[in-house]
């Protein structure tokens, strides 16, 4: 494979997307800073093939990344991701779309057997024996020059993916779980993961009350700060921390003045512009909407005595059904899943849908219904079929 210099002119950037376009896939990797940001500070691009891969840096004078930016959105082209979570929002945040299509390893290794949250590094060295240098991985990437050491870590990200990928697609194929990856794929690429609505920030913050005057102060200053954030592309910590959002929530203050007492506010919000705004949000929030108000948490149905013992059976027989199949149990069903089967729910649940019921979901609905049971035979743990019980004579 070709390793390029560090790319750091337009012409040189064009051409090689232009070559990487053709091939059968792209890797892609970023390395980015945020800790004083609210937008992902894009500080590196890595892009590589089977036959070549480059580090390109953004933040070159007069480099135009708009090769970069075409080739994301090119759905000619599969991009190859390990854990791409934060490096997806960093080009929709750019391009305004998610880059498609695309192929996570980490989902994949979930498929594979080879646990829930593979690391990077892990992947490699079980698929090349390689150890992955981790040390330049917490540098400042925002800082220049670039040194040699980081730009070789930095490309390595890609080369190694490339070499991953189209084994994990291989052991894929060969056992017949590409269609595996369908949903999962799907909902990394919902661009509701990446897309913050400032109406709906309130939703992420624990709730200090259920009053609706309060969750209407709530939303009104969940709205604003974050507002504020995006404008500023501050963090919304540096703004306002959850816990102050909610003490002037519970207790708003009567005059600007009387925010300087208030905890997690410096003196300067009682005469500064900001303090004024906030002042305004809280003067014009308005009690939440009833419907708006979330639903109490009810108890899990059923989820004491018996069918808590019913949940923990499913789960047991989750971690025997996902090592028979060689797949990560979480690919199969979650907890809040196994629970809601064991409380009687029986619609909506992906476990009881398409290749998850095959592999699971008829087991576990025939644990629950009493056909199926455990049992230890030579000293290992396996399913009995349970034979029907005979009518009562009396």
């Amino acid at each position: 494979m070709d390793v390029h210099p560090l790319v750091t002119d337009t012409a040189t950037l064009f051409r090689l997307v232009d070559r990487m376009r053709r091939a059968d896939f792209v890797a892609v990797d970023t390395e980015f800073m945020r800790e004083n940001s609210y937008y992902p500070e894009l500080c590196l691009v890595q892009l590589g093939t089977p036959s070549e891969a480059a580090a390109i840096d953004p933040k070159a004078p007069g480099l135009d990344l708009g090769p970069i930016l075409e080739l994301m959105t090119d759905e000619r082209v599969l991009k190859v991701l390990h854990a791409g979570g934060q490096d997806i929002e960093i080009f929709v945040h750019l391009t305004g779309k998610v880059p498609q299509p695309l192929f996570d390893t980490q989902v994949a290794a979930m498929a594979l057997g080879l646990g829930e949250q593979a690391s990077y590094a892990a992947l490699v060295a079980h698929y090349t024996g390689q150890q992955v240098d981790k040390g330049a991985r917490f540098t400042d990437w925002a800082r220049r020059p670039l040194t040699e050491r980081q730009v070789r870590y930095a490309i390595g990200d890609v080369t190694h993916l490339a070499e991953l990928f189209p084994r994990m697609l291989e052991q894929l194929r060969s056992r017949g779980r590409g269609a595996w990856l369908d949903e999962e794929m799907a909902r990394l690429s919902d661009p509701a993961n990446f897309v913050t609505d400032p109406e709906r920030a309130w939703q992420r913050l624990k709730l200090p009350s259920r009053k609706a005057e309060v969750l209407g102060r709530i939303k009104a200053l969940a709205r604003w700060r974050e507002i504020e954030a995006m404008q500023r592309n501050l963090p919304r910590g540096r703004i306002l921390r959850d816990e102050t959002l909610a003490d002037l929530a519970l207790s708003p203050p009567a005059r600007q003045a009387d925010l300087a007492q208030v905890r997690g506010l410096s003196a300067g919000w009682a005469t500064n512009a900001m303090g004024q705004r906030l002042m305004q949000v809280l003067a014009e929030a308005r009690p939440l909407d009833p419907a708006e108000i979330p639903a109490r948490e009810p108890a899990r149905p059923g989820l004491s005595g018996e069918a808590a013992l019913v949940a923990d059976m499913l789960k047991l027989l989750l971690k025997i059904r996902a090592k028979d199949a060689r797949v990560a149990p979480r690919l199969l069903a979650r907890s809040d899943e196994l629970e809601a089967l064991a409380g009687g729910v029986r619609e909506g649940l992906p476990m009881l849908e398409g290749w998850r019921r095959e592999i699971f979901g008829e087991d576990a609905l025939a644990l629950v219904e009493g056909r199926i049971g455990f049992a230890v035979e030579n000293g290992s743990l396996c399913l009995s079929r349970i034979a029907p019980r005979a009518p009562s004579a009396g």
